[in-house]
């Protein structure tokens, strides 16, 4: 039986880590990125290895492996909990970098700009969310809140309570958002109908239903820039 060389064993040109202090991260494929997060493999298979088969899982998609769960990734050999943690967290860091960097650019007047601050939190999730943004009288961002888990129907989202924050927050308008997990961003009748008895209440408390977006992925499907809202 042969005996696979352990990667502390290869060239220092040829080590994920090595390579990443002398050539900088371009340098390295997702398989090596992942490894170095890995730290190590098993007899089997090294770390390396062991990332090339979570991208594999994932069809080498990054958007897949980001929406990997804890017990995805502990299904893998080699990967145990704290492996998978780490992860996950390097994911969660890169996700708060993006809402953060969009969240510092002030003034929301397009339905890119929206889907840049909402879509970071929306495109990997494996389950629907319902996302509020609230804005001031000069399409400032106020705040982003989550107001439901499970889909957009009425006996999930309540109106009131969006409306309630809007008020409390004093803000004059807002932007509804809500994920398709698995099919495209196009609305449904549920979210037509959702998307219209909340613009009829939030008219009568002077605020501004601005928009509707639907993530799906890296994709967005806006109701302003449709004309149906």
């Amino acid at each position: 039986m042969t005996t696979k060389l352990s990667i502390n064993k290869w060239a220092s040109d040829e080590r994920p880590r090595e390579k990443f202090i002398e050539k900088g991260a371009a340098a390295l494929s997702n398989a090596e990125l992942l490894a170095i997060l890995i730290g190590s493999g098993t007899a089997e298979n090294n770390a390396i290895e062991i990332g090339r088969n979570i991208l594999l899982e994932c069809n080498n998609n990054l958007n897949n492996l980001c929406m990997l769960s804890y017990d995805n990734l502990r299904k893998h050999k080699g990967i145990g909990p704290g492996k998978a943690l780490s992860i996950m967290s390097a994911f969660e860091l890169s996700k708060r970098m993006l809402l953060q960097e969009a969240s510092n650019k002030i003034g929301i007047y397009s339905s890119q700009k929206a889907s840049k601050l909402i879509m970071p939190i929306l495109q990997n999730l494996n389950h629907e969310e319902v996302w509020v943004m609230f804005l001031d009288v000069a399409n400032n961002l106020i705040s982003r809140e989550r107001v439901s888990i499970g889909g957009i129907s009425a006996s999930v989202v309540d109106v009131r309570i969006i409306l309630k924050k809007a008020m409390e927050k004093l803000c004059s308008k807002i932007i509804v958002a809500h994920n398709h997990p698995s099919h495209p961003p196009r609305p449904g009748e549920n979210d037509i109908m959702f998307t219209k008895k909340l613009k009829d209440a939030a008219h009568l408390c002077d605020i501004n239903l601005v928009d509707h977006i639907i993530i799906a992925g890296s994709n967005y499907f806006s109701f302003a820039d449709d004309g149906i809202l």
